[in-house]
């Protein structure tokens, strides 16, 4: 069985985002290590990518600082090393598929497998394509994590079918970023993905405030919230973790 299972066992789950090396690698630790301590039940780490498709402003400027500031691949993998000493709750890596296939699928897959991380996000493969990663992804027992939009539509069945891990359901069309309200009929999607999957699903894009993790995790069985953190990070800078904690801890608090 997955290590992701872990996330869901205590009931609703909270996943943060957070993108690797912003503001500066030790940050980035720091910040995850203060989530965790708050509640976190799994961490959604970003390999930064120089043309983030799915993403904000918000990420994109993070993604974009944290290249600028030297992050690359390896590092993200040195990073993780480092917080597989103490932090034991499932990490999955949300990148793009240039990422992997320029390190190379099997190497970055096996790498994953070898440092603790558990899952892989890749928000645009197409799901008619995904085979070629996920045989590798089968073969090191990582999970390739699928990911649902309203615009799935007549092929949430399908996907829920062959899902592992978690399902990523995105609550809203267009890229990731704070949203005052999600209008998605969230609960027909979930109800369609539980017909046909025991795989536990949880929902993010404009997720920020402890009403709407609330209600996304009544729905669902966890909550992604990434922007409203990169912007504490954004704000905080190298003094961000005690301010992601105690956002995490609020999140998480209304989550129960």
């Amino acid at each position: 069985m997955s290590n992701i299972y872990k996330a869901f066992e205590r009931g609703k789950a909270f996943i943060p985002f957070f993108t690797c090396g912003d503001p500066d690698t030790e940050t980035t630790k720091a910040a995850i290590r203060a989530a965790v301590e708050n509640g976190a039940d799994l961490i959604e780490l970003g390999i930064p990518f120089s043309d983030p498709t799915a993403e904000g402003p918000v990420i994109q400027g993070a993604n974009l600082r944290a290249l600028k500031g030297g992050i690359t691949t390896d590092k993200v993998f040195e990073l993780v090393k480092d917080l597989r000493t103490d932090v034991t709750v499932p990490f999955v890596f949300m990148t793009y598929a240039n990422v992997v296939y320029s390190y190379g699928a099997e190497e970055f897959i096996k790498t994953c497998a070898e440092i603790g991380v558990d899952g892989i996000i890749l928000p645009d493969l197409p799901f008619e394509e995904k085979d070629e990663f996920d045989d590798i992804c089968n073969k090191y027992n990582v999970d390739l994590i699928s990911m649902i939009a309203p615009t799935s539509q007549n092929r949430i069945a399908m996907i829920a079918k062959e899902a592992k891990g978690f399902i990523y359901v995105v609550s809203s069309l267009g890229v990731t970023g704070v949203r005052s309200e999600i209008n998605t009929d969230l609960e027909a999607m979930v109800k369609l993905i539980r017909e046909n999957t025991n795989v536990p699903c949880a929902i993010g894009f404009g997720i920020s405030k402890p009403e709407q993790a609330k209600k996304m995790s009544d729905i669902s069985d966890g909550a992604i919230v990434g922007s409203a953190i990169i912007k504490l990070l954004e704000e905080h800078g190298k003094n961000a973790a005690k301010y992601v904690g105690e956002y995490v801890k609020s999140m998480k608090s209304a989550m129960l």
